[in-house]
């Protein structure tokens, strides 16, 4: 039976440098935040969103994501209703990809929102990277060019680190990657001797 292991953390953790450093060990992750933009412009779910958002949220026909981004992430009721349509089509999606990696003794299910969304019960274990605030704020404004004010707004949608330490089974402090990296290797060999 595969083992599957959530990977979370808030934006700007560093929950993707884990993973990408997982899968050049040869660990399978599923990375559920890239594969919701995939969904995001399947046409089901444009129909959804059309229903849901009305044209506010295209320009020419097409979605636009920043106007999605500004209505959602300023307005929780707005971001319920896009996770409604979202999160059923990823779970859908992550079976799927489960059953193609069905070999494999473990998984990775990385999820920036694992907890939120509760893709967490689908999970045997849980590992959460956590790094100072002010850290994560400037990766993310130097990695997506977004305003501190953007930042925060995504930051205030999420669970505090402290919330995903309660309820995860290990933490991994990601202030020094070699260190993190390390931490994670270890976590992994714990795992899969269980």
């Amino acid at each position: 039976m595969t083992k599957i292991v959530g990977l979370t953390g808030g934006i700007g953790s560093g929950k993707t440098t884990i993973a990408n450093h997982l899968i050049s060990l040869g660990i399978p992750v599923y990375n559920s935040d890239e594969q919701a933009k995939k969904i995001l412009y399947l046409p089901k779910t444009i129909d959804s969103l059309k229903l849901v958002f009305g044209n506010t949220i295209f320009s020419n026909e097409m979605l636009d994501k920043n106007k999605l981004s500004k209505l959602v992430f300023n307005n929780p009721d707005q971001l319920k209703l896009l996770n409604q349509i979202i999160h059923p089509a990823v779970k859908i999606d992550f079976k799927k990809w489960l059953n193609a990696n069905k070999n494999s003794p473990l998984v990775i299910k990385e999820a920036a929102i694992l907890f939120e969304s509760g893709s967490y019960k689908d999970c045997d274990a849980i590992i959460s990277i956590s790094a100072p605030q002010e850290m994560r704020i400037q990766r993310v404004i130097e990695r997506d060019h977004l305003t501190y004010e953007e930042v925060m707004s995504r930051i205030n949608n999420q669970w505090t680190d402290e919330m995903r330490k309660n309820k995860s089974d290990y933490i991994i402090d990601n202030q020094d990657i070699k260190k993190a990296c390390t931490q994670t290797e270890n976590t992994i060999k714990i795992l899969l001797n269980y």
